[in-house]
């Protein structure tokens, strides 16, 4: 089936749905000039150790390390703007089609293209916390701070480092979170997934949720996932092309 073909039978999908809902992981922001973590040869992955460089164990002993390979991609997601598939999602929103959005990306591009619902599964850098005495402190004063020193930044109140709100590789993710998402997963009639490698979970088994509850699915990537058998659509394109074509007029 060509990625014509397959546009048509997802905006049919779509116009059967009473409760559609999204799905997305870092592929959704590739167009945004935010690299993903997983793709062939250009994966964030595939030139650091995770676990040496962004786990809670490796922050807890070398925070300066953690703050220095995050300082470029912090730059990069400051600088970026949402892409049309930001945007076609933020407009399905508005037109009453998608009624949320579930998403592995902490880089907050869906709610500047405008999406109001937004479960942010793995975290944000809205706000830090201080791994000595758990003062919440505003997000946007760490990130001013990272990007105009080079140093660790510590709370005012203990002087302990602060950790932004991310989950990092060894913590729970955030529970209501996790709940929501799950909700989400088995109420909607109609999952799309956007630029996930369905690879990380809890988020990649929420389409397998879905449809055990008796939703369709739609998959749009670039690469190939474990779940295209499973799903009733599936297109291995650019999602920032595809998107603004499932948008109901």
């Amino acid at each position: 089936m060509s990625a014509a073909e397959s546009v048509l039978q997802a905006r049919e999908l779509f116009q059967q749905a009473t409760y559609a809902v999204a799905l997305t992981g870092a592929g959704t922001s590739t167009p945004s000039g935010i690299p993903d973590f997983r793709s062939p040869g250009s994966g964030v992955w595939k030139l650091v150790d995770p676990m040496e460089i962004a786990s809670i164990y490796a922050f807890r002993r070398q925070p300066n390390v953690f703050y220095d390979w995050i300082r470029p991609m912090i730059r990069l997601v400051q600088e970026a703007a949402p892409n049309p598939a930001h945007l076609a999602l933020a407009a399905m929103e508005q037109a009453g089609v998608l009624r949320a959005i579930i998403t592995q990306n902490i880089d907050g591009l869906h709610a500047r293209a405008g999406s109001r619902r937004v479960i942010e599964l793995h975290g944000n850098f809205r706000r830090a916390t201080c791994i000595g005495c758990y003062q919440v402190t505003p997000g946007e004063a760490v990130l001013q701070h990272l990007l105009t020193h080079d140093t660790v930044p510590t709370c005012r109140q203990c002087g302990a480092v602060l950790k932004p709100n991310i989950i990092l590789f060894g913590e729970q993710l955030p529970f209501s979170e996790v709940q929501s998402s799950h909700e989400e997963a088995r109420r909607c009639d109609l999952m799309l997934v956007v630029g996930s490698s369905l690879t990380v979970e809890p988020a990649a088994s929420l389409p397998e949720l879905a449809r055990q509850h008796g939703a369709r699915l739609i998959l749009v990537n670039l690469q190939p996932t474990r779940l295209d058998s499973m799903a009733d659509i599936v297109i291995h394109a650019d999602v920032a092309q595809i998107l603004p074509r499932l948008v109901l007029q």
